[in-house]
């Protein structure tokens, strides 16, 4: 019955078409399948790009954060996407994944831990290994850089409190967050964690640029060390 009813994109109308009526109408109107169908160009005999991407989406239960997470093997797994189709998929989404980071860091002012989480989330919340990054801010409380200190994980990875105040005096930030991620999705601090946060609050101390927070990210929440009073 699946073989009958299959009509191909080539033979729908103008306004049906994904490309056409991304051209016609504008990006947003088009669903996630038909994006998603712009970027493999082609489904199969028996299936439309379309059809295709909506069989994709829905294995992900039409999450495009869990389609993100995919490796080039699994998405291979669909008939009809090949591995220049999956590379395709798998850079379009993380072109997005950048620029969710991009635009969330731009002259934003640290006001709350939700806009700590904010801009972390896109960077480390999906990582599948652990991550360490920090914010740096001015007088002003605006983030005028971020960077990775540590990858790997905290207990396994020494952190170099020289080479986190040596760029905070370079780039004459006043103030700094820390932020590491669990691919575990706990949101319970190790004592890892709080000899690490113990350890740059009082370097910090001493050279008069405050530690403000350290934020705890998954890919759905945040711990604010600060908020529940442990910092």
């Amino acid at each position: 019955m699946a073989e009958n009813s299959f009509f191909p994109i080539t033979n729908w109308s103008e306004d049906d078409k994904p490309r056409e009526k991304l051209m016609l109408k504008g990006k947003s109107v088009l669903s996630d399948a038909e994006l998603i169908a712009i970027l493999i160009g082609s489904g199969s005999r028996n299936e439309s790009a379309v059809d295709l991407s909506k069989r994709i989406l829905a294995s992900v239960d039409n999450n495009l954060n869990a389609l993100g997470k995919l490796s080039l093997s699994q998405l291979m797994q669909f008939k009809g996407i090949g591995e220049a189709k999956a590379i395709s998929i798998i850079a379009a989404l993380e072109l997005g994944r950048r620029r969710r980071g991009e635009d969330a860091v731009e002259l934003k002012k640290i006001t709350s831990s939700k806009i700590i989480f904010e801009i972390m989330q896109p960077v480390i919340g999906e990582l599948p290994h652990e991550e360490f990054w920090i914010i740096y801010m001015n007088n002003s409380n605006k983030v005028i850089s971020k960077s990775q200190l540590s990858k790997g994980g905290i207990t396994g990875t020494l952190v170099d409190v020289r080479i986190v105040f040596k760029t905070a005096l370079e780039i004459g930030a006043t103030a700094l967050i820390l932020c590491h991620n669990h691919p575990s999705g706990t949101l319970i601090p190790s004592d890892a964690d709080k000899q690490i946060t113990r350890k740059l609050k009082l370097a910090g101390d001493s050279l008069e640029i405050k530690v403000l927070d350290h934020l705890i990210v998954t890919e759905t929440g945040y711990f604010s060390f600060a908020d529940e009073g442990i910092f």
